[in-house]
């Protein structure tokens, strides 16, 4: 029999133990679930990598390693201040070194977490963790996730969009609070509008955003109407003492007050909010392909995905005017949704152009308001256990989704018509046959590339290696053109490397090897390490003199009557009695003739280790063809 108290006890055991079987269900719920992101994440972007920095990354690495900390985190005097995201990109590069291949499966990771928190947003929005499970898998299916998971400086546009989708949910969170914690949010949200800014000057337009949530709360606290306005105003003081400037800069180096216009204005946010809905009006290198030029199944699906997305908007309107005990706070929300979408489109208007990769945190803010619809639609319904209810409108979502996926993928498939994508991939090509193949074996060398249609910069010529080189040697592999490999000479892979472009394939090819061999081809007796046999000969193009310098070493001591001859395509034509170790020769034959030249001597290092071929080893041979 129970001791009294023993059985209050035993209660409070079991509650204890329920609560934490609890815990561990939830923690694997959601690892599971961040994991099955992650694969599906790396298995959509497993045809992106980067082998090289190029252009904007390659730029930026320099940036980092020719100038001093405070200067390439602060750029002084520069057209930009971003030294949140200059100190996140220098940390990064510090740790990656030349692990340059590190940057897509980073950059994939960190997308999973942007999707792994929709995913957390939109179930608590929709209260289904079928829906935001769903939200978090398109997300990552979408075509706008080009730069973020294939550039080094995908990692601005990440942090940025983090850091939007946080501070949508600090302001939704107090313009729907029920704990008494909203100051704390609205300080939250100045603070983390303060660190956007200084990862990307575009996001300084959700200011308004903060003011217009307080408006609808009706605060009437001086310190939380201050904090987003003391934020903002930081945030000026500091651009113009670092910049010395306020305006932002525009794209390509343009200035947005030159560059802007009411029309051009409009017709960008047209441009994008016609992707969100998964249509691309556009021109080709920047999002791939038009919609114009996409096969007609593809103008189905995206048709049929539109009118799902507008059942449930209608579906939400209707809800809307019959509920009329809650229209207010829901009729804030939704302008809460719709300004912060709208205030990120215009924002990335005003410039010269419209790149698909800016409207990626719109269009992740649209999945979180589709998801907040459909909890209004379903609210009540599975608390009640009536998911005959809630069934149709997560049946019109499902649909959305299956319907965009593959058109999402289609239009992954058109990634190399973007405006960088083609020379990413060459400059890859590139990384591939030099540091890729020979490592660090490729500084101190000369890369001769035959033929210049690729247009390499001089900026990639003298900067391009220099990022795979941890002991930062100066000017230790130069790059130098040439439009025939005969200008070069014989090849010594021990100082050069010769790379051809293949435009036909959009890459470079390593031919050293096979231009060694055009250019010096062993017969007989003849090795790659310069040994020759007693008896050898040797096919060689000659140069633009059509002079070939012979340099003839004996490794061991001198003896009596030692002598070699040397013959051209089976004629002698000079008889050597070596009295040196090393003795010099030189065979003049017409430019660029190929000629066969023939040795033998009467000698052989004695007590060799080895026997090559049917002779023993002579002498050592150095060829020089110029």
């Amino acid at each position: 029999m129970e001791r009294p108290g023993e059985s209050l006890k035993n209660q409070q055991k079991d509650i204890s133990e329920q609560r934490w079987f609890h815990r561990q269900a939830v923690w694997r719920t959601e690892l599971l679930t961040f994991f099955a992101l992650a694969a599906f994440a790396f298995f959509v972007n497993r045809d992106m990598k980067m082998e090289c920095l190029y252009m904007d990354d390659l730029y930026q690495w320099y940036s980092f390693n020719s100038e001093g900390f405070l200067q390439a985190i602060f750029t002084f005097g520069g057209s930009r201040c971003r030294f949140l995201y200059n100190l996140a990109a220098w940390v990064e590069m510090a740790v990656f070194g030349t692990h340059i291949n590190w940057y897509v499966p980073f950059n994939i990771l960190l997308n999973t977490g942007i999707a792994y928190t929709i995913c957390r947003m939109s179930r608590k929005y929709s209260r289904s963790p079928f829906m935001g499970f769903l939200c978090g898998l398109i997300y990552l299916m979408s075509r706008m996730a080009y730069y973020q998971i294939g550039q080094a400086l995908g990692l601005m546009e990440s942090m940025a969009l983090w850091l939007a989708i946080v501070i949508l949910y600090l302001l939704f969170e107090y313009l729907n609070e029920e704990d008494g914690n909203g100051a704390r949010r609205i300080l939250a949200a100045s603070a983390l509008y303060f660190a956007i800014c200084f990862v990307h000057e575009r996001y300084m337009v959700l200011l308004p955003l903060i003011l217009i949530v307080l408006l609808f709360k009706r605060c009437k606290s001086g310190k939380l109407w201050a904090a987003p306005v003391v934020s903002f105003g930081f945030v000026q003081l500091i651009r113009f003492l670092v910049i010395g400037t306020i305006l932002p800069a525009g794209t390509g180096g343009t200035d947005v007050a030159d560059t802007i216009s009411v029309g051009g204005v409009f017709g960008f946010a047209l441009e994008q909010i016609a992707y969100l809905f998964g249509v691309n009006i556009g021109p080709e290198y920047l999002n791939g392909q038009n919609i114009s030029e996409s096969p007609v199944w593809i103008i189905v699906l995206i048709a049929v995905a539109d009118l799902m997305l507008a059942a449930l908007v209608v579906a939400f309107l209707t809800c809307l005017i019959r509920d009329k005990e809650k229209r207010v706070r829901r009729i804030q929300t939704a302008a809460l949704f719709v300004l912060f979408i709208g205030a990120c489109v215009v924002c990335t208007s005003v410039t010269i152009r419209v790149e698909m990769r800016w409207v990626y945190v719109s269009y992740a803010v649209c999945l979180l308001f589709v998801s907040w619809m459909y909890g209004v639609l379903t609210e009540g319904s599975t608390e009640h256990g009536s998911w005959v209810n809630a069934a149709p409108f997560l049946s019109i979502f499902v649909a959305y989704v299956v319907l965009m996926l593959p058109v999402e993928n289609y239009y992954r498939g058109m990634y190399p018509n973007l405006y960088y994508w083609a020379d990413q991939e060459r400059y890859n090509s590139l990384a591939e046959e030099t540091f890729g193949n020979y490592g660090v074996g490729i500084f101190g060398k000369t890369i001769f590339v035959v033929g210049d249609q690729f247009e390499m910069e001089t900026f990639t010529e003298e900067n391009f290696f220099k990022v795979f080189d941890r002991l930062k040697r100066e000017n230790s592999t130069r790059i130098v053109h040439i439009d025939d490999v005969r200008e070069i000479g014989l090849i010594n892979t021990e100082q050069m490397l010769v790379i051809q472009e293949d435009p036909e394939h959009n890459r470079f090819q390593d031919v050293t090897h096979v231009v060694k061999i055009f250019k010096c081809r062993p017969l007989t007796g003849f090795y790659d390490d310069g040994w020759l046999d007693e008896k050898s000969s040797v096919q060689v193009m000659a140069g633009e003199s059509g002079i070939i310098h012979l340099v003839f070493t004996y490794p061991r001591d001198l003896t009596d009557d030692m002598w070699l001859t040397i013959s051209v395509d089976g004629a002698a034509v000079e008889y050597m009695q070596f009295t040196e170790n090393v003795m010099n020769a030189e065979v003049e034959v017409d430019p660029y003739e190929v000629v066969t030249l023939g040795f033998e001597t009467n000698f052989y290092v004695p007590n060799a280790l080895e026997k090559r071929g049917e002779t023993n080893l002579a002498v050592l041979l150095s060829m020089q063809a110029d």
